[in-house]
């Protein structure tokens, strides 16, 4: 989920909310709660409750019913923004 939400995010992030994903990302113990939190299983704690936290949640909604089978390649990371 979050290396499908970052090719489709993290282009048009402004720099407090990369700070604010990276810390995200990088700070929980458990990468099964950011997945619950993002699927709202779980309440997100109060510090990681923000704009990025959001985002991810409606990502995680996948409204327009895409296929997310697998990881993005990572070509992605070196193509001009």
């Amino acid at each position: 989920l979050s290396s499908l939400f970052a090719k489709e995010n993290l282009n048009r992030m402004s720099e407090q909310q990369l700070n604010l994903y990276d810390r995200l990302i990088n700070e929980p113990s458990n990468d099964w709660d950011i997945y619950y939190w993002a699927t709202e299983a779980k309440p997100t704690p109060a510090e990681f409750e923000n704009d990025v936290m959001a985002m991810l949640r409606e990502f995680a909604k996948n409204k327009k019913k895409e296929q997310r089978l697998r990881q993005p390649d990572l070509e992605y990371l070196f193509e001009p923004p």
